[in-house]
């Protein structure tokens, strides 16, 4: 799929993400969700990781595409952390997301910030700033799953 045909296809699944958890039908659905929306994340992710750690070749336009992408399901995953999802056995969210809310929305905010800093870094299109904001976008991601995921 062409990165602007992702972008396009982010963008009507985080307008229809919006109101997510009245479109859930039972926890397991918001579950697999945002599940989904982490792996397209990840997998979205990590080839902005790979031009800002050289494994790839720096492409300005295919970053910003793919950081903006990311953008989108960043907020798309979040809007799935409904109460209820708690108590589904098919899931890696530690308690600790509904019994720490503050922590939880700290961690939620530092990733969204982190990820903003990383759309202004991609529309420069300059690796250096890109690969900063991406080291702390990684960060945010790791110290979230570090506190809130089961391994």
């Amino acid at each position: 799929m062409k990165p602007l045909s992702l972008v396009a296809l982010a963008a009507a699944a985080l307008a229809a993400a919006q109101p997510a958890a009245a479109q859930f039908q039972k926890p397991e659905d918001a579950v697999k969700y945002r599940q989904s929306a982490m792996f397209l994340q990840a997998q979205t992710f990590s080839r902005v990781a790979a031009m800002a750690n050289g494994r790839v070749p720096f492409d300005a336009k295919v970053a910003a595409d793919n950081i903006d992408l990311v953008a989108a399901l960043n907020r798309m995953q979040f809007t799935a952390f409904v109460d209820g999802t708690d108590k589904t056995g098919n899931t890696r969210a530690k308690p600790e997301i509904w019994a720490q809310k503050d922590k939880w929305n700290a961690a939620v905010a530092k990733s969204q910030e982190d990820v903003a800093k990383l759309v202004a870094a991609g529309k420069t299109g300059n690796i250096d700033q890109i690969k900063a904001a991406a080291g702390a976008v990684g960060g945010s991601c790791k110290s979230c799953h570090d506190d809130f995921r089961k391994e």
